[in-house]
């Protein structure tokens, strides 16, 4: 008699304690379901007990079936949506509670954390008529859970299969050397598109990356030559370049050498100079030709 008085306490203090965390978070429904519950679960232990023990020890199967079916316990990372006889009531948040057993409540948990999609790898025609593979992530989060629930049956795969469309429709516009240089400003498209088409499901799209573009052999090849082409253009240029600087510079050399005679014969000189000291055998000395030109005349006049 002793020992079922006990155990009977317990439950009935368990039960007490539940009914007190219901009213401080005033949850009135459940307080009232507690407290009535209680009453007519306690009154027949009481009775039967004092009489019947052993038969009444099966009422302690009661409260393990409606206090266990109460509890619910939510991280801090979570937010749970309630429904009662199925409609919303509220948000609850982390933290042990309590709700109506008996599939009265149903509570429905969303994870606020952020989620990484790995969009599928797409192929995508591009505004040239060029065939790419385009691999991307896309990094949303719940800001709205009431929404994330009743609007869209499964809100992770909805996103990444609307993702995937409009990774397809958007880089379709662009050419291929759009796609390949600017994938911030394509991932910022994509990212503002994506946010504004799940924003009514509760869902907030905070960046999409473009990973990687995944060509064909031949167009990689082809892409090489063209850059080959382009550095040969760029080296003929420089080297076409320099020569004409070259051009300009001998140019005005040659007219400060023609003003001053005696420059030039310094500069004979200077590349004489030059030459012994690698210490050929041969030696060309140039002449001036008007130097020639004035033996010439005068051999004539001997001749005369």
């Amino acid at each position: 008699m002793t020992l079922y008085f006990g155990v009977a306490a317990v439950f009935a203090a368990w039960w007490i304690i539940f009914a007190i965390v219901a009213l401080a978070r005033r949850q009135m429904p459940v307080f009232i379901f507690l407290a009535v519950t209680f009453v007519l679960w306690a009154i027949p232990a009481v009775l039967v007990g004092m009489q019947y023990p052993q038969i009444a020890a099966a009422l302690f199967v009661v409260p393990l079936i409606i206090l266990i079916q109460m509890m619910r316990v939510i991280p801090e990372y979570q937010r749970g949506v309630l429904f009662r006889l199925g409609r919303m009531q509220k948000v609850i948040g982390p933290g042990f509670n309590l709700i109506l057993p008996f599939g009265i409540d149903l509570l429905r948990k969303v994870d606020m954390r952020t989620f990484t999609i790995d969009v599928s790898k797409q192929e995508v025609i591009t505004r040239d008529n060029v065939p790419v593979i385009v691999d991307a992530v896309v990094y949303f989060n719940v800001f709205d859970p009431v929404l994330a629930v009743v609007k869209v049956a499964d809100y992770v795969k909805s996103t990444s299969l609307l993702a995937q469309t409009i990774l397809r429709s958007v880089l379709g516009q662009h050419e291929l050397d759009e796609m390949l240089s600017k994938r911030a400003e394509l991932g910022q498209v994509l990212q503002k598109l994506l946010d504004d088409a799940t924003d009514p499901w509760g869902i907030k799209v905070s960046a999409v990356e473009i990973k990687a573009v995944e060509l064909a052999e031949s167009m990689k090849r082809a892409m090489a030559r063209q850059a080959e082409a382009e550095r040969e253009r760029r080296a003929k240029v420089i080297a076409a370049e320099g020569e004409l600087q070259a051009s300009e510079k001998l140019a005005q050399a040659a007219n400060v050498l023609a003003s001053s005679p005696a420059s030039l014969q310094l500069r004979y000189l200077q590349t004489l100079s030059e030459i012994a000291v690698e210490k050929n055998s041969t030696i060309v000395f140039p002449l001036p030709i008007d130097f020639l030109k004035a033996l010439e005349r005068l051999g004539g006049k001997d001749h005369a």
